[in-house]
């Protein structure tokens, strides 16, 4: 049974307390699985997809989680860029993406996003789209991971994977905000245990253990040339709309007092791109979903992120040869649940924008754009943006849209 007093809503205006330090905690714990849902399928997706080196991968991935820990001191997510990861796992034949493009495409995708962040055109972007559209892709990227958690994770491992994801729902929905017992600890114990007990090969994992280090490299300048036109030019757009706006958005709604700026969040993910692919490390970003999950679970500080790369660190460093094996002591569908509340936590923020009909249909229209359609994030910022400047001057009466 919930306790008022170790119950935090989820409520999108909470006030933060000042700047504090990083803390190492059981609430930190706990929230340091409340991104895990996304990122671990998309890694593992593009590994075995593209050969690439797992312990280069999974070592980058968790420096970049310590290092943004650190330095933000709050849940700010590193994740796999959402549009690079599919398309990697899912092109196959003359399209499909080689390393040296998926290198070459971090990289261009570094220098791009730098340029906009220099030059100012990020800033003018955040200026010019209005808060009712970043709400949009706040909720049509909820929606998305609601949709993948539901009609995929769920499912995997059949009849017992149904009840393990009940109980695991039963948990969360009866535990969720509460401080004294984080329900995201008794998930994944659950889940720990069914994966030791029906899914995990011990002698398979022990054979795996070996030390490792990433593998420098240098992108060729034809692969970066590919990688911007067949990775850039996708993924742009959604790290425009997910990964700066409604990050930055969703710091605002969760941590008033301690929000980095816009331009901040564009230089560290920036910078991430432009030193992973020297070391065989996938592009990454931040991103509003991963901020609502660490905070839905329970994380207030960096501590969360320090934990949870730690966690990928120690797997590349000594079990990145067997990792298959190894990480199904998280079963998918565990992690659809953890997933599946990250996007109710994410399409919650939306509530401020309901103020008037305009407004909520804005929302939802950019939210189904975004969530549904090809290249769906620009056409969300694009025409959203258009549809909120435009149509409070055609009707009205229905409100304000911006």
């Amino acid at each position: 049974m919930l306790m008022d007093s170790e119950v935090v809503q989820p409520a999108p205006a909470v006030v933060a307390a000042k700047p504090a330090a990083i803390r190492f905690d059981r609430n930190e714990l706990a929230g340091a699985f409340g991104d895990i849902g996304t990122d671990l399928p998309l890694i593992i997706g593009m590994i075995v997809t593209a050969g690439l080196d797992g312990a280069s991968v999974l070592i980058l991935f968790g420096v970049m989680q310590i290092l943004t820990g650190m330095f933000y001191k709050l849940p700010m997510p590193v994740q796999p860029l959402k549009a690079v990861a599919i398309s990697v796992i899912t092109l196959k034949g003359a399209d499909k993406i080689t390393p040296g493009v998926l290198y070459g495409g971090g990289l261009a995708i570094g220098i791009t996003m730098l340029l906009l962040t220099v030059t100012g055109l990020m800033d003018w972007i955040g200026r010019l789209v209005p808060k009712v559209v970043v709400r949009g892709i706040q909720f049509g990227l909820g929606l998305t991971l609601v949709t993948l958690a539901c009609g995929d994770y769920v499912k995997r491992d059949g009849t017992m994977g149904y009840w393990l994801a009940a109980i695991s729902f039963v948990i969360a929905a009866a535990l969720y905000g509460n401080r004294r017992y984080p329900a995201a600890l008794f998930i994944i114990l659950l889940g720990a245990v069914y994966a030791c007990w029906f899914k995990l090969d011990w002698a398979a994992a022990g054979q795996s253990i070996g030390f490792h280090l990433p593998q420098w490299r240098v992108p060729a300048s034809a692969d970066v040339v590919a990688g911007f036109y067949k990775l850039a030019l996708l993924q742009v757009p959604l790290s425009i709309g997910n990964s700066i706006l409604a990050a930055r958005r969703t710091s605002q709604d969760l941590f008033p007092e301690r929000a980095p700026s816009l331009r901040k969040i564009s230089l560290t993910y920036s910078a991430m791109n432009l030193i992973s692919p020297f070391f065989g490390g996938v592009p990454t970003c931040h991103g509003s979903g991963g901020l609502a999950g660490y905070y839905a679970f329970g994380a207030r500080t960096g501590g969360a992120v320090i934990i949870y790369g730690s966690m990928y660190l120690l797997l590349g460093l000594v079990f990145s040869s067997g990792f298959e094996n190894v990480i199904k002591v998280f079963p998918l569908p565990m992690l659809g649940v953890i997933l599946l509340f990250e996007g109710i936590s994410l399409m919650l923020l939306i509530r401020d924008a309901a103020g008037t009909k305009l407004n909520l249909f804005i929302v939802l229209m950019v939210g189904v754009m975004a969530a549904t359609l090809p290249y769906g994030y620009l056409f969300a910022l694009v025409v959203g943006t258009i549809m909120a400047y435009t149509l409070p001057k055609l009707h009205p009466e229905f409100g304000a849209g911006g």
